[in-house]
């Protein structure tokens, strides 16, 4: 299984594979429902969040929906217009209007509606003559003027009262699926958002037993639909949302309600929740409170818009004297201000204003809590003690009204780990492995904090033989597992254990009478008023770690078992062996050997008395993480050294060689063998007054040496533009001919010699794409305090939106950077270290080497457009390429491929090229002539060609038609989409001929070839597919056409080059 941070056990999972008792997160069954019933899926998702990630992959593997076909999953960018392309594609005049019933879906977090909101707000307008819209939105955002990670469902709130979109809560992951159902249901009636807390619960991995899998949501989905298509065009807006849930319980047997009620039967204090965390910790509160016969119930809102007032006044009880509503808004400001009102408050407000159902109306309080608020039974017992006139719990009480899960029934396990230790994965192959007992459930929350020592992660682990709700943190663990003594330093780990609780250190080299001294007070403190078991694993203990540091897993595994489940220490071991490879299991053996080794590496420490006096003068520690992201921190990435250079530097070494190591080389940078070719050809395939350039460049190989095999690609180490080089070092203030040393990116210890001038030209990337670790390292250098906070602002977490926006519409440069922010100026060595080294371009040879044993030719298409202000931009190669004159030289390379020709002369070709995507073909084909000439049998050729146009790019078709003509190629399948009043694609022509593709793929064993966009891939696929079952039926054979194509993968004989 790959990493999959939305997965469960964070890892992927086949569409397949969701179904019946199986463990899920929110974000795995949201993306199947969405992915089972829809069209197109437009993703708005930040990198990290991996709100897609699961859709992006079922795409990409052809996998088909609920409907048989394969839902087209677009990755879009966030900024000011988002959702446009959803808006063109619907009302598109191309919109094929047999798919206006088909649900279309959007994957956004809630940070970036207010992007969508244009759009989204003319979909309303349109609604009646739209396709259904659903937006699945997780609630999360970075907290203002902080990188901490907020469930803000305030900016979905106002954004569906002002549109006038439907709205729906999953109030727990177990429900999520049917409410992603309910949501896409609405959707029919109004254009939809589906809310869920995308801080916590929406990566929380639990059981759920029941999960339905594709087949069963479409059934579901058109049960419902079938129901509320009885209803009376003239019927309410309101009606039809109740109808529409009453359809889904009928069909599912549940019983939910548009507002659910928990708690007293006679309260005369309610709380009025909207949220997942709020709902389901709100209701089990209300519910231990009301058991200890505290009159206090909780009213959680499900479907907030429309606001059925006449649903919301039936809920509340008619004992209720006081009505809290615990209602978001944005930050600290606007719950200190008295003109602001949460969104919840005005409808509650609006409902028992105008309600006649008691003689004395209750009061209402808005109880307004910042999106940064983290819920516990605590706070949400301390909204309810506002409303109550005297105190809610007796001193004497500890907290047993309070008690929400009961210890006999779950254990509770927390593990805190650096991300960049061996043991970060230790958590998530311990909790698989207690999946592995069917008897448990097992739930799993993960989150980081990447500001601290590198990265660091808690991870809570719950088990229990029933299901378990509780998304929130642990507070009274079991067991307590710290990977890293340095975390002692920065949270206080022993306050979320219980009384009596067992706490395992590993802590390796400490010696007992070191551990007074090296262990935080506060820690020692606390370890002895709870009179916890303390337990040191000292992984230094056993030898054979050093030599492999992977044991140290092995070991806090196993003393996981010993400490924290010893009656089933054996068991245990079975379970971690058996888990799948890619899980990040470990052998019986080594497990084994560890355990053995566990007498010498794990001890129990007892705790002084006198810990319990200690006197503490230190902060009080945080005693959990600020969640700020959802990954680890990748600390991979690192940049050579480099130094600026005097001339008489690069003289030592060019006139004392030996002395110095100092081998000439041709581009030293390269990491490839590299050989200079020039210009022998460049034309022009398109028209001077056709927008794209296609254009045919070729090289003389005189006596370079170069040799390529059919299909191989050719890498061009291109410059950057002189002119543009010229102007910058102007800017810059730069010497072109200085000297700068640097160490290559594949080995650190080659350095090369280059001007500054050369650097520019040849090996800096100053007019390419920065990362965002470009900001962070140049605000380093920035002299103006405003200018290095924007930049690390830009290169942090809260600037992410207006990074992408500068990186993928603004299209900025390292020299855009440079110029927008002079006090930042560092010198050219560290503009060479933080600046990443330019690249070489590959495209795929277009000439057979046999026919033109001296040259090679490439098929290219320019790359340009122009920026927000006016600029017209290149693609660095391709404008390298475009300009050069005949005799140009130029530095090449090869790279391998897999586009191979079969093994057999007689095995025919099935070719697919879309635009530049024919270049590989063009050398296929000359090689088949080749062959023929030779007198050798040749199997037939078939080629399918795409494009827009066929005046403009039909190119190299005169060659084409002189093949065919020559009987080289058999069939010449032309797909010109434009042409005609109806599409044409390059699958629609297969299709046509489906006949000759059985008889040439399938009968004479051909081999089939892709090239060029990815968007094509399903639906060519779809027609191989097709043709496979068809032959299939014709020969009476049970076939499974989608591991046919695996099987055909696996020979070679189905082989995609797509980008």
């Amino acid at each position: 299984m790959k990493p999959c941070t939305s997965g469960p056990f964070r890892r992927s999972i086949d569409l397949v594979d969701i179904a019946g008792p199986t463990y899920i997160t929110a974000q795995t069954v949201i993306q199947q429902v969405s992915y089972a019933l829809s069209d197109r899926i437009w993703t708005y998702s930040p990198e990290t969040f991996g709100l897609d990630e699961l859709v992006k992959q079922w795409f990409q593997e052809g996998t088909k929906n609920a409907s048989g076909l394969v839902t087209n999953v677009e990755s879009m960018q966030i900024r000011q217009g988002a959702a446009s392309i959803t808006l063109g594609y619907i009302f598109s005049p191309d919109f094929d209007l047999k798919k206006r019933h088909i649900p279309q879906s959007l994957l956004v977090t809630s940070s970036s509606l207010r992007y969508l909101q244009t759009a989204l707000d003319q979909l309303a307008l349109l609604y009646t003559v739209a396709s259904p819209l659903v937006a699945h939105v997780a609630a999360v955002d970075y907290a203002a003027r902080s990188s901490v990670l907020v469930t803000d469902y305030v900016s979905p709130m106002t954004l569906a009262e002002e549109i006038g979109l439907g709205m729906v809560a999953s109030f727990s992951g177990l429900e999520s699926q049917h409410m992603a159902l309910l949501a896409t249901s609405l959707a029919s009636t109004i254009p939809t958002l589906h809310i869920y807390d995308g801080v916590n619960v929406g990566r929380e991995t639990m059981r759920l037993v029941d999960t339905m899998d594709c087949e069963a949501i479409q059934r579901t989905y058109k049960v419902v639909l079938l129901e509320i298509s009885e209803l009376s065009k003239k019927s309410s807006l309101d009606n039809k949302v109740v109808r529409t849930l009453d359809a889904l319980n009928n069909e599912l047997g549940t019983i939910y309600r548009l507002f659910e009620y928990t708690g007293h039967p006679a309260p005369e204090i309610v709380l009025v929740v909207f949220g997942t965390i709020e709902s389901s910790l709100g209701s089990q509160v209300a519910n231990s409170l009301a058991t200890s016969g505290i009159k206090v119930g909780l009213i959680a809102v499900r479907i907030y818009r429309p606001f059925v007032e006449a649903a919301f006044i039936k809920a509340l009880p008619e004992s209720v004297k006081s009505i809290g509503v615990l209602g978001q808004v944005y930050d600290t400001h606007a719950v200190s201000d008295p003109s602001v009102h949460s969104n919840l408050y005005g409808d509650t407000v609006s409902a028992i204003t105008f309600s006649d159902k008691w003689a004395v109306k209750p009061t209402v309080t808005d109880i307004k809590y910042p999106r940064e608020t983290v819920w516990t039974a605590i706070n949400i017992a301390a909204a309810f003690q506002i409303l109550a006139p005297k105190p809610l719990f007796a001193e004497t009480h500890d907290k047993p009204q309070l008690q929400l899960l009961n210890d006999s029934d779950v254990q509770e396990y927390t593990f805190w780990a650096l991300d960049d230790s061996p043991a970060a994965e230790v958590s998530l192959v311990l909790g698989q492995a207690l999946a592995k007992d069917s008897a448990n459930n097992v739930t799993l929350n993960q989150g980081h904090d990447n500001l601290v020592e590198g990265g660091i992660s808690r991870t809570d682990v719950r088990k229990s033989k029933k299901t378990v709700d509780a998304a929130y943190w642990i507070e009274s663990a079991d067991l307590v597992v710290v990977s890293d003594h340095s975390i002692l330093k920065h949270f206080d780990v022993v306050s979320g254990l219980r009384a009596g609780g067992r706490l395992l250190l590993n802590y390796p080299g400490v010696k007992d009478d070191q551990l007074e001294a090296r262990l935080p007070d506060v820690f020692k403190k606390t370890l002895a008023m709870k009179d916890v078991e303390l337990f040191i694993l000292d992984t230094s203990a056993v030898e054979e770690t050093e030599s492999d540091p992977s044991l140290e897993v092995s070991l806090l595994q196993v003393a996981f078992l010993r400490v924290g489940l010893s009656s089933m220490e054996k068991i245990g071991l079975q379970k971690l062996a058996s888990l799948d490879p890619l899980s990040g299991s470990t052998s019986i053996d080594v497990l084994e050997r560890s355990l053995k080794k566990l007498d010498v590496a794990l001890r129990e420490i007892e705790i002084p008395k006198e810990w319990a006096t200690l006197e503490l003068d230190s902060p009080k520690l945080p005693a959990n993480i600020p969640v700020n992201s959802f990954t680890g921190f990748d600390k991979n990435e690192t940049e050579p050294p480099a130094y600026l250079r005097d001339w008489q530097t690069a003289a030592k070494g060019l006139a004392f060689k030996e002395a110095y190591g100092t081998k000439p080389a041709l581009r030293p940078d390269a990491s490839v063998k590299t050989h200079t070719v020039r210009v022998k050809e460049n034309r022009r395939l398109t028209p001077l007054s056709y927008e794209r350039n296609i254009f045919h460049i070729e090289f003389d190989l005189g006596d370079s040496g170069l040799k390529y095999e059919i299909g191989e690609a050719l890498g061009v180490h291109a410059e950057n533009d002189e002119a543009q080089v010229r102007e910058f070092m102007e800017f810059y203030g730069l010497n072109p001919e200085e000297i700068v040393e640097v160490s290559t990116r594949e080995d650190p210890n080659i350095l090369e010699n280059r001007t500054v001038y050369q650097s520019l030209m040849q090996n800096v990337d100053i007019f390419g794409r920065p990362p965002k670790r470009f900001y962070e390292a140049l605000a380093d250098f920035a002299d103006d305090s405003n200018e290095a906070k924007e930049l690390r602002a830009l290169g942090g977490s809260e600037g992410a939106v207006e990074f992408k926006r500068r990186a993928e519409v603004d299209t900025i440069t390292y020299a855009d950077i440079l110029l927008e922010f002079p006090s930042a100026h560092p010198s050219f060595h560290d503009i060479v270290r933080i600046v990443n080294p330019m690249k070489r371009r590959e495209y795929s040879i277009a000439s057979c080497q046999k026919v033109t044993p001296n040259s090679v030719a490439l098929m290219i298409v320019v790359v340009g457009w122009v920026d927000p202000k006016g600029r017209d931009r290149f693609g660095q190669a391709t404008r390298f390429l475009n300009k050069l004159k005949i005799g140009a030289e130029v530095v090449v390379s090869v790279k391998p491929s897999v586009m191979k020709l079969p093994p057999s002369s007689t095995q025919p070709l099935i070719m697919a090229g879309l635009g530049t995507g024919l270049a590989p073909f063009r050398a296929f084909v000359q090689h088949r002539a080749w062959e023929k000439q030779q007198g050798k049998e040749i199997g037939s050729v078939l080629l399918y060609m795409g494009s827009r146009h066929q005046r403009e790019e039909y190119c190299y078709g005169e060659e084409w038609e002189a093949y065919q003509d020559a009987g080289v190629i058999t069939l010449l399948g032309r797909a010109f989409s434009r042409d005609q009043p109806q599409k044409i694609y390059i699958q629609d022509r297969m299709r046509q001929t489906m006949n000759d593709i059985i008889q040439a793929y399938l009968k004479e064993d051909g081999a089939f070839y892709l090239c060029g966009p990815t968007w094509p891939v399903p639906d060519v696929t779809n027609v191989l597919e097709d043709a496979i079952a068809r032959e299939a039926k014709r020969v009476s054979k049970k076939i499974d056409p989608r591991k046919e194509i695996d099987r055909l993968k696996d020979e070679a004989r189905y082989v995609l080059e797509v980008y």
